[in-house]
Formats: structure tokens, sequence, C-alpha cells
């Protein structure tokens, strides 16, 4: 166990930390500024993988009806709908595992970056003694800047965000964006599904990543969620551009309708009111037509049924 640690230690910790402390060094002694510069550094260095995810979901998206059509014809075999998917998948190069690449690296990095910053800002003067054993010796700078200030904007990037950045209005705005940034980010990034209960599955992790990652925001260092918030931007832009920007304009589009007045609709209801007053009018016509057409018939018939009488009574004279 203990080697687990050191090698976290030494591959994770100990880097991200001195890499923190020195964008500190170079980017004016903000550490909010430091962790902007980080995360960007961590996307470009994902980015090959981010680019590859994206084309593997834009794939999947081309071959869902393929694969609506196999599960269609194969229903009641679910092993030869597998073995049938697994050909599609094989035939059009995509690998489902593959698109869940940049999500669990990150795993490491956002766990890591907690630590990072906990142990970056200690909350006891105390601890900069254990924060000092973490710094590179061949690296003089980051000595220098110890202790860092952890103040940016309105917040301590070393305690959670419970305030906002309105003093009489306490409104935390970092879970907001971060909940916002990751429902983008999940609405971009949705695994394609022809099977009704997995369709189902992915709206309810649509829903459920937004506000699970919201509420850790409530409760982790506010550096954490700053990291959270662009590296979610940054996805969203790269998804963007890859893949297109359908699903993010679907959601302006389905807001701005709601924002629109209902006077357009009250406009074309009035035609459609004044129709069944000129169908009402029509029946109205064809009913006199018709009545018309009786009566003459009943005229017609009439001096028959006198003849005929006529001519029995004739009959009983003779």
């Amino acid at each position: 166990m203990e080697i687990i640690i050191d090698i976290w230690n030494s591959v994770i910790i100990r880097p991200m930390i001195n890499s923190l402390v020195m964008l500190y060094y170079i980017f004016f002694n903000s550490f909010g500024v430091s962790i902007l510069i980080f995360t960007i550094m961590v996307r470009v260095v994902m980015f090959p993988l981010t680019v590859r995810q994206s084309r593997q979901l834009k794939s999947m998206n081309a071959i869902q009806p393929k694969v609506k059509e196999i599960q269609e014809k194969y229903a009641k075999d679910r092993q030869r709908i597998t073995q049938e998917t697994m050909r599609i998948y094989k035939e059009n190069g995509v690998n489902p595992i593959g698109c869940l690449g940049p999500l669990v690296i990150q795993f490491p990095i956002w766990i890591g970056l907690y630590q990072a910053i906990l142990q970056t800002l200690p909350a006891a003067p105390d601890r900069l003694i254990g924060l000092s054993g973490h710094l590179y010796s061949w690296l003089p700078q980051v000595h220098e800047v110890i202790p860092l200030n952890s103040s940016f904007l309105w917040m301590d990037l070393a305690l959670p965000d419970s305030t906002g950045p309105l003093p009489g209005l306490p409104i935390p705005l970092l879970p907001i964006l971060v909940g916002a940034s990751m429902y983008l980010v999940q609405k971009m990034t949705a695994m394609p599904s022809a099977d009704p209960r997995q369709a189902s599955t992915n709206r309810m992790l649509l829903w459920m990543m937004p506000l699970m990652f919201g509420f850790f925001t409530l409760q982790f260092p506010s550096g954490l969620a700053i990291y959270w918030v662009v590296s979610n931007a940054v996805g969203v832009v790269i998804q963007g551009f890859v893949t297109g920007w359908e699903p993010v304009t679907s959601i302006f589009t389905f807001i701005t309708r709601r924002g629109q007045p209902q006077s357009q609709p009250e406009q074309a209801a009035a035609p459609a009111l004044a129709a069944p007053a000129e169908e009402t009018a029509t029946d109205e016509t064809t009913a006199d037509r018709n009545v018309g057409q009786d009566t003459g018939r009943g005229n017609r018939a009439r001096p028959k049924r006198a003849r005929r009488r006529a001519r029995g009574s004739r009959n009983r004279r003779r």
C-alpha cells in the first residue's frame, strides 16, 4: 500500500503542486489564474484523445439507424443482436469504449488536483512543512512564493463558494456554473442508443451528473470548481467544432421559443374560428337545395297519385 501511495505522490501530486506553484510565480502571484492556465494545459495535452472521442461519437450517431434495424429484426434473440451490433461497429471502425477515454483519464486528475489544492493552500501554518516536502529542490522559484495567496475575485480558493459575487445576495455562483457546464458536456457527448432502456438511462444521467457535480462544488474547494468550469467549457468548444453545435443550439432555440409572446398563435386561430361559420353557411345552402329538390320531387309525385286516384274512381263508376 505504501508503494502505491508513493507512486501516486510522485506521478500525480508532486507534479501538480509544483506546476501550480510555478504558474503562480509566473502569472502575477494569482492562484486563480494559475488554475486557469493549468486547466488549459491539461486540455491541450488531452486534445488528441478528445478529438478522437468526438469523432467516435459522431460515427456512433451515424450508425444508429442500422443498429435499430438489427434490434427490430432480431428482437427475440439477444445474442444475435450483440453479434450483429459488434459487426457493424467493426465495419465502421467504431469503438464504444474509446468514447470513455477522456472521462476515465480525468478522474485521477480531479482527485489529484483536489489533494494538490488542499496541500498547496494549507488551512494552518504548520502544514506548510508538509508542502515544502512536495516542492522540487532543483526549482528555487517555487520556494520563493510560499505561502500562496488564496484570494481570487470574491472567492477563497481553499474553501467552497458559499457567498457568491453579490454580498447582499448570498447565492453561490460556482455550483450553478459547474452544473450548467456539466449539463452542456453531457448534452454534447451523450452516447446514442437505439435501445429504449439505454436511452432512458442516458436521459437520467443527463440530469443526475450536473446535479451531482453541483452538489460536490458546495463542499469542495473553489479552485477545483474553477477547474471543472473551464475544463467543461473547453470540452464543449472542441466537441462543437468536431461534431457540430446542434445540441447547444437546440437548447437556446427552446429557450427563445418559450420567451416569445403568444400573439401569433391567437392571430393564426382567428381564420380557424371563421372557417366553421363559412362551413355552416355552406351546409345551410346545401340543406336548402336539398329541401328544394325534395319539395320539387314531392310536387311531381303528387299529380301522379292524384291521377291514380282519378283512374280508380272512374273504374268504380263503370
